[in-house]
This record gives structure tokens, C-alpha cells and sequence, in this order.
């Protein structure tokens, strides 16, 4: 048994090595592009550009304009069949550029270093217009497989609120072209959520490659049009995707690409970092596409990892956590949530949420299936500007100190302001929670990216009688980074 182990470890090395031995051979060929470049620009500078000459005892510049300034790069092409299949060509030898060429200049992302252990290779653009992130990885799953769980990307992108597909139809090649509409939820309080209009395009090729582009539809590349949704700012993704080719010890080497502008200028100054930064976008999209993978290939092996027991049903449980944060974030209408009048500070802001969707139980039900008015789930939400203070730093202090910053008070307040309210949640008692006390750590995700826990909130009754009544809290806590 060990000997197999050895082997199928050996196998997954070799696969591994040839795959740096590739992307070796990409970087050399960015170098040698990057002299080249730097020659041509040299030589264009001294006799091309800026040219100068003596006209009856004037000077007159001439400047000499590249021909992409003189004239769009790619012609805007209609909405008819040829035109969308004009459009994913031209993504796709785009993509292609960006995944195995040299299109964008790739650089290691910072405090990420490539290995046996690490979930493969990761890079982040130098300079390009927007942010871009690269990856490169083997996993143990098919093709087809990888292909329909990047595609579905709400099942791995936790950000991801909706996405929609309206349209989609076959090419004469076996490919498949699909026009979708994608929301994003946004990270903080102070900006609004995003959404695209893209034109995604799917290739099977004869060795079992399968290619997969995307990019968004534009008056600069023409196609149909998505009129603007109220609430949400319409983000732009350049062409993007990911190639994923069959492996000769099993399993796929994939190659993913995302790259898109944000439109930071539609933010405070202060949040831009996070919609300017390539890192971010590696970390919030990139990196967590492949992780999921990996999770999904693990459960389906059936290869244990210490401390790593039902990844499937942690990776829907955090799913459903982080989605509920994030829509609790945002506070969309169509979400069924709306703003309360608050008499707190400006910067916190107070939603209600009553759809039956989220309301937990028959118990929130009238007899006639309608929601009680007594019942709702409340979301006070505020955000704030922390400097020198990492997340590191920040997070383990919410973690250790919650009697800290939780007023153990926060019940009596909460009893005595729902007494009059509609609202009133059940059970509702005078109480006081003292700080957290941490049970063992129930598991991680396999890369560790990911730890779950229990906190248990000891109650006490403020009087004797509330005391014999008192119950602890138990609440589960995820946190990742």
C-alpha cells in the first residue's frame, strides 16, 4: 500500500514538474519579449516618434503616433449570429495570450511561494489596465468535471449573488455561446455592489482540451446591449477564462485567467485598494476557484486529511454563512430587506428583513402562511477605517476579547426597546452573556485556508429567578484567511 502511495506521489511530481518546466519556458519568452520591446521602444524614440526639423527658421515637431492610436483596435461587430462568433474568436485569442503567452506581465504573488504543498502557481499582473490575476495548478478531476464547476460560479464564489444565462446557442466548431449577466456583492458598506454583461465561449478541442473565455459586452466590441440595473455599477472583465487540458497521470492541469476593472473611481479614496488591487482579486476569485476544486476532487477521492472529516457539508455550511454575510452587507431590496429609522449614529445603519424565505420555521408564519409582523430578522451594519491595524491583528482580538467590545448589557437594552416594537423577537429575555469560551476547533478546509469553531456564551440571569432560567449561547464561527 505505501509502495502505491509512492508511486501515484512520484506521478503527481513528475506532472508538476512539467508544468513548471512549461511555465518556465513562458517566462523566458516574456523576457526575451520584454529585451525586445525595449529595443524597438529605444530605436522608436530616437528616430521614429519625435522628429524635428528646421522650416524657414521654424521649428516644427512632428510626432509620429502608433497606428492603434489612429484607429480601434477591434471594429465594433453586430449582434447577428457572426457577430457574436467574431466576438469569441477574438476573446479567445485573447485569453490564450494571457494564459500561455505574454500578453500581460505575470508576477509571483507576495508571501505565495510554489511547491509540493502549495495549490499551484499564482501570479499577479505588473501593469495592465484594470487587475488581473493568473493561475496554474493540477487537480484530480477531468476535464469536463473542472469545466462545469467553474463555470457555475456561484457554487465556489461566495461574492457572487447571481448568475443568469439569457441566451445560448451552438457553434458550427462544437462550441457554445452564452450571453450572461453576473452580479458581485460588494466587501463593505460604502460601496455598491457590481454586475456584468458578458459573452462567455465554451471549445471543446480534439486532445480533450477544453477552453472556456468570457468577456464583457461593450459599445467598443458591439453585441447586444444590458440596459444599467439600479443600485449596481457596471464593471468591465477583459477577456478572461480558463484552459484546462487532460493530464497524463489523470486528473487536468488548468490554467485560469481573471481580469477586469472595477471601477474604483465609483468609491471613497480610501476602499480604491480594494478594487485596484491585483492581490485582492487573487485572493477573492483566483485562489478561491481553485481551492474549491481541490475540496471537491478530495471528497470525490475519498483521500483523508487530518482534521479535514465532511468537506462537503463544511463547504455548503460556509457557503451559507458568507453569502448570508454578504447579502447582510448589502441590504438589497430585492432581498426582501429594508432601512428602520435609527436614533443610533449616522454611521451605523439599522435593515429588516421579513420575507418568509428568511425567516426560520412555522413559527414565524401566521396560520395562513403569511409572515407574523411580530417577527424579522434585524442588521445593524456600520464600517469604519482602521490604520496600522492588520486583519490579522484585528481579527484575533474580536476573536479573544469579546467581552471587550460586546456590552454583556446589549440584551437588557434589546428587551427593553422591543416591548413596544412589532418586531419583537422570540424568547426575548433580560440576561447578560459573559465572554467566549472557545470549544476545540472543529475542522479545516484541506489547504487550511479555513477553521471552524464553536463559542460558547455562558448566560446569567440578572435576578434570582432570571438565573434558574439563564441559558448559554453557542454560536459557530468561521473564519478564513
Amino acid at each position: 500500500k505505501e509502495a502505491s502511495r509512492l508511486k501515484s506521489v512520484n506521478k503527481k511530481l513528475s506532472a508538476m514538474n512539467r508544468l513548471l518546466v512549461e511555465e518556465n519556458g513562458r517566462l523566458q519568452k516574456q523576457v526575451s519579449r520584454l529585451v525586445h520591446d525595449n529595443g524597438n521602444f529605444r530605436q522608436h524614440l530616437h528616430n521614429k516618434y519625435v522628429s524635428i526639423a528646421d522650416t524657414n527658421g521654424e521649428s516644427v515637431v512632428a510626432i509620429a503616433w502608433p497606428e492603434s492610436h489612429m484607429s480601434p483596435r477591434h471594429p465594433p461587430k453586430d449582434a447577428s449570429y457572426a457577430g457574436l462568433l467574431s466576438i469569441a474568436e477574438d476573446t479567445l485569442k485573447e485569453f490564450l495570450s494571457k494564459a500561455t503567452g505574454t500578453a500581460i506581465e505575470w508576477i509571483q504573488i507576495p508571501g505565495m511561494k510554489p511547491g509540493p504543498d502549495s495549490i499551484g502557481i499564482v501570479g499577479i499582473s505588473r501593469s495592465c489596465i484594470g487587475v488581473a490575476a493568473r493561475a496554474c495548478a493540477l487537480v484530480g478531476l477531468e476535464p469536463s468535471k473542472v469545466s462545469t464547476i467553474l463555470k457555475d460560479r456561484p457554487l465556489w464564489l461566495c461574492d457572487c449573488r447571481c448568475l443568469d444565462v439569457l441566451s445560448a446557442f451552438s457553434t458550427g466548431n462544437g462550441g457554445t455561446i452564452e450571453l450572461l449577466y453576473m452580479q458581485i456583492y460588494a466587501p463593505t458598506t460604502l460601496a455598491s455592489p457590481r454586475d456584468f454583461w458578458t459573452l462567455r465561449y465554451t471549445s471543446v478541442l480534439e486532445d480533450g482540451s477544453i477552453m472556456v473565455c468570457e468577456r464583457s459586452l461593450t459599445g467598443t466590441h458591439g453585441g447586444p446591449s444590458m440596459p444599467s440595473v439600479p443600485n449596481f455599477v457596471r464593471a468591465v472583465m477583459f477577456p478572461s477564462g480558463y484552459l484546462i487540458r487532460p493530464s497524463e497521470v489523470g486528473g487536468s492541469v488548468i490554467h485560469i485567467v481573471d481580469h477586469m476593472d472595477l471601477e474604483p473611481c465609483t468609491v471613497p479614496e480610501v476602499l480604491r485598494p480594494l478594487y485596484e488591487s491585483s492581490t485582492v482579486l487573487a485572493q477573492t476569485m483566483t485562489i478561491m476557484a481553485l481551492n474549491s476544486i481541490y475540496q471537491i476532487a478530495q471528497g470525490i477521492s475519498g483521500e483523508t486529511v487530518p482534521g479535514s472529516r465532511h468537506l462537503s457539508a463544511k463547504r455548503i455550511l460556509t457557503k451559507r454563512m458568507n453569502r448570508s454575510f454578504s447579502e447582510a452587507i448589502n441590504c438589497l431590496s430585492d432581498d426582501g430587506w429594508a432601512l428602520m429609522g435609527t436614533d443610533a449614529m449616522e454611521e451605523v445603519t439599522v435593515a429588516i428583513n421579513t420575507s418568509p424565505s428568511k425567516l426560520l420555521g412555522s413559527k414565524f408564519l401566521s396560520a395562513e402562511g403569511i409572515p407574523s409582523l411580530c417577527f424579522g430578522i434585524l442588521c445593524a451594519k456600520s464600517s469604519m477605517l482602521l490604520q496600522n491595524v492588520s486583519p490579522a491583528l484585528l481579527v484575533q482580538f474580536l476573536r479573544e476579547h469579546r467581552s471587550e467590545w460586546a456590552d454583556c448589557g446589549i440584551d437588557i437594552y434589546c428587551a427593553d426597546t422591543l416591548k413596544t416594537s412589532p418586531f419583537k423577537l422570540p424568547s426575548s429575555q433580560a440576561s447578560c452573556f459573559e465572554a467566549g469560551q472557545f470549544m476545540p476547533s472543529i475542522g479545516h478546509t484541506i489547504q487550511h485556508e479555513e477553521f471552524f469553531e464553536f463559542v460558547k456564551l455562558e448566560g446569567h440571569g440578572l435576578t434570582q429567578e432570571e438565573a434558574v432560567l439563564s441559558r448559554d449561547m453557542v454560536l459557530l464561527q468561521v473564519c478564513s484567511g
